[in-house]
């Protein structure tokens, strides 16, 4: 078996003008792999931690001092690799080397190690009865508030869930809706500036109740137009507006017994087909009774309230929280673990979501990474050359193959 010739990490930008870490692995058959690590902005608390006191600076130090020297030379193995890193770390939320050097070195590992055999990514990581040829549904976001807009609306983002018959189809679709959102915000704000937030979406000054009427309009609109199922989505990421026992919007305050009713509201009333971080990121039971009462028909995902981390998981499958995972990789630091979330959702009958960060990469391997995942979507933003290096990859994947 081959063994990690040699290991880099330098510092790059984010989607968001921020420093992040970018690896480079090179095995010793000449094999080479690039990856960089995202960075969010609604970050859960339980989340690996992206780089340790003092930023990129103390994550290149760390990684020159302690990293580098354990992983030279080690085999490339990817599980061996990624058990490595937490030797060397020690903590729990990889704090002490920051969360992003270790996704950085996994996904470089995975890179160099799919270049040796001559196989797509996806193939390398292909979880049991995954044959590539299903897609995943795009969660496309195409209206932005919360902490990824500041002025638009109380919740973080709307989205449109569009599932066609290939991944042109559902990415036709979504783009579909974007853009008649973005039209009837000029109609209904002809003097306003009209922006985008972090991810793609547009931003404007409207409350929730409107930018969800639009966003519902242009989905049914955009199916009529298409043939495409494509339905409203909403990710709440109800534990930033969540202080002192209340749901904190601009429009009303809720405790959890009315978060509860008027999310499930919201599904009905809009025909909605996800509901993401409806509640605070310790409200199993209130995940739990929202998904009795509408799981039947929509996803309730959990981002905030897993973290992608095995032992967050099992405390929601206890309480029957959810039906769905949203899954990141830089939320536990490896490869290794978060596949370890995947296997245990898809062993229970959870649906994933492999979704992207608000800080990102003008990289594909999310795509790929999706379909070895068997994930039931791909959320990630449709506009912009980071979001669309993961449409395109997912485009690629979709294609027949060529002779």
């Amino acid at each position: 078996m081959s063994r990690l010739s040699s290991v880099a990490l330098d510092r790059i930008l984010d989607s968001r003008g921020q420093w992040t870490v970018e690896a480079t692995v090179v095995l010793d058959s000449g094999a080479r792999g690039r990856a960089g690590a995202p960075s969010g902005a609604s970050t859960g608390v339980h989340e690996a931690r992206a780089f340790p006191d003092g930023g990129v600076d103390e994550a290149l130090r760390a990684f020159e001092t302690r990293v580098r020297p354990a992983l030279h030379g080690r085999e490339a193995d990817l599980a061996a690799v990624d058990a490595s890193l937490h030797a060397v770390d020690r903590s729990s939320d990889f704090r002490e080397i920051g969360g992003n050097t270790a996704t950085a070195i996994s996904l470089a590992t995975a890179i160099a190690l799919s270049v040796e055999r001559g196989m797509p990514l996806w193939r390398l990581l292909a979880r049991p009865g995954v044959n590539g040829t299903s897609f995943p549904a795009i969660v496309g976001n195409c209206l932005n508030g919360g902490r990824h807009a500041i002025g638009g609306p109380d919740i973080q983002e709307f989205h449109a869930i569009a599932r066609g018959r290939t991944p042109e189809e559902s990415v036709a679709a979504a783009l579909r809706v974007h853009a008649l959102v973005g039209e009837a915000l000029r109609k209904r704000q002809p003097q306003s500036a009209l922006g985008r937030g972090d991810e793609g979406g547009w931003v404007a000054s409207i409350g929730n109740i409107e930018a969800l009427e639009i966003l519902a309009d242009a989905c049914a609109r955009a199916h009529d137009e298409l043939k495409v199922d494509v339905r409203p989505g909403l990710d709440l990421a109800a534990s930033e507006f969540y202080r002192d026992g209340r749901y904190r919007y601009r429009e009303q305050t809720l405790d959890g017994e009315g978060q509860l009713g008027f999310v499930s509201g919201l599904v009905d009333r809009y025909g909605l087909a996800y509901v993401e971080d409806p509640f605070d990121q310790e409200a199993f039971g209130l995940f739990a009774e929202l998904t009795r009462a509408v799981g039947a028909r929509v996803q309730v995902v959990g981002d905030d309230l897993f973290v992608s981390r095995v032992s967050r998981l099992e405390q929601g499958l206890a309480a029957g929280s959810t039906n769905a995972v949203l899954i990141k990789v830089n939320q536990t630091g490896t490869l290794t673990d978060t596949l370890a979330t995947v296997d245990l959702a898809r062993s229970r009958g959870l649906a994933t979501v492999t979704s992207h960060r608000s800080g990102d990469l003008p990289e594909g391997w999310l795509a790929q990474f999706a379909v070895a995942s068997g994930a039931a979507g791909l959320k990630c933003g449709l506009l912009g050359g980071e979001r669309a290096a993961k449409l395109n990859e997912l485009l690629r994947l979709g294609r027949p193959a060529r002779t």
